[in-house]
């Protein structure tokens, strides 16, 4: 009997340990371009607790996991490009991987512009894969999934 509830509680133990949850606190919103026709800004802003870091769509090769948009395809929108990023960029050498990185602390916006097809309403989904550290650890990249409505 002991030795079941000893395997539970261990199976438990070790299910919570890698259930780390990503203390990044996602944000996204639409808004309608003025004085362009169906055209949105979409606004997916990545907020960070003090001390923590995530990582550019730019980050270079071998280094550690950029950030990532997917989006689902939607026959009714275009995507111009991929995300711009507004933020406080920071360019560091990261003796860990052996390049320079590129990351942001606190808070940084990826903003695509969408153009939808005719006067439809419709939503944008899709999800961000990223990788948060600190400057001693790393949680492992995560995937947030998002739906933006467009109004």
């Amino acid at each position: 009997m002991y030795k079941y509830f000893f395997l539970i509680l261990f199976s438990a133990l070790v299910s919570s340990a890698n259930a780390q949850q990503s203390p990044v606190k996602w944000n996204f919103s639409a808004k309608k371009l003025a004085g362009a026709k169906n055209k949105y800004e979409l606004r997916m802003t990545a907020t960070l607790p003090k001390g923590w870091h995530i990582y550019s769509q730019n980050t270079p090769e071998g280094g550690p996991e950029p950030t990532k948009f997917t989006f689902a395809n939607n026959g009714l929108v275009i995507n111009t490009g991929k995300p711009k990023e507004v933020g406080k960029l920071v360019k560091q050498h990261d003796e860990n991987f052996g390049i320079d990185v590129l990351h942001y602390a606190d808070k940084v916006d990826f903003v695509q512009v969408v153009t939808v097809k005719g006067n439809i309403k419709t939503n944008v989904s899709g999800e961000v894969t990223y990788m948060i550290c600190t400057d001693t650890r790393c949680l492992p990249p995560t995937t947030a999934t998002f739906n933006i409505a467009l109004k």
